[in-house]
């Protein structure tokens, strides 16, 4: 099986360049990040904060997530329920951020990443993809932008889909998020040091998706 594993930052693009090159290859897309927004969701459903004053394990106890591939499209579930489009508010990027900390929830969510990626060829897309989850994936990329464009795309995201939010408090949801991710103790966001940077800044969505594309072929073949 061919595994190849995209990390980076909020916002830097690895979902959408990822979904859009899995489909053209024929691989399966795995949106980790979801799998930690799910988590994170019970947690704000719970009404605990993201200082995480709780028991963990034991709210772990109370979950079951999901990945259910509907049209070769990744979609969560939430003790049965789709929260695929519950887990895309400001609020529960930051959650995910940080339950993504705590080593009950990666081990928590390790197993069936792994599982997927030995069943299936996969493009999984992360923080820790290269570092942790798939160390020996067949190809590591890590996907950038800077914060501003980052910023940028995220907020017309959110209007687009009928949010009311400023551009700041986005950015600002950016660099907490980014500073949060790279410095956490366990697996911290950082590049593999055998992935290839690759930067989306300044580049249309099918910019990135041909570039990528172009790249993993040439790299596969």
């Amino acid at each position: 099986m061919i595994s190849i594993a995209l990390d980076g930052p909020a916002g830097a693009g690895k979902s959408t360049v990822a979904k859009g090159v899995a489909k053209d290859l024929g691989f399966i897309y795995v949106d980790t990040g979801a799998l930690y927004r799910t988590v994170g969701l019970h947690f704000i459903r719970k009404g605990i904060t993201t200082e995480l004053k709780c028991d963990i394990e034991s709210e772990l106890k109370e979950i079951v997530v999901d990945i259910k591939f509907v049209n070769n499209e990744q979609r969560v579930f939430l003790n049965g329920e789709d929260v695929s489009e519950q887990i895309r508010t400001p609020e529960a990027s930051m959650m995910a951020s940080a339950v993504s900390a705590k080593p009950p929830v990666r081990a928590f969510l390790l197993d069936m990443q792994r599982k997927l990626a030995r069943e299936n060829n996969v493009i999984m897309d992360g923080r820790d993809i290269g570092t942790v989850v798939l160390p020996d994936a067949t190809l590591k990329y890590f996907v950038t932008a800077t914060a501003e464009e980052r910023a940028n795309r995220r907020y017309k995201e959110l209007i687009e889909k009928g949010m009311d939010v400023e551009y700041k408090a986005v950015y600002d949801d950016i660099v907490k998020r980014d500073y949060n991710d790279s410095h956490r103790e366990i697996a911290p966001l950082k590049p593999a040091e055998d992935s290839i940077i690759f930067d989306t800044t300044g580049n249309t969505l099918e910019q990135s998706v041909e570039l990528l594309k172009k790249s993993i072929k040439e790299r596969l073949d």
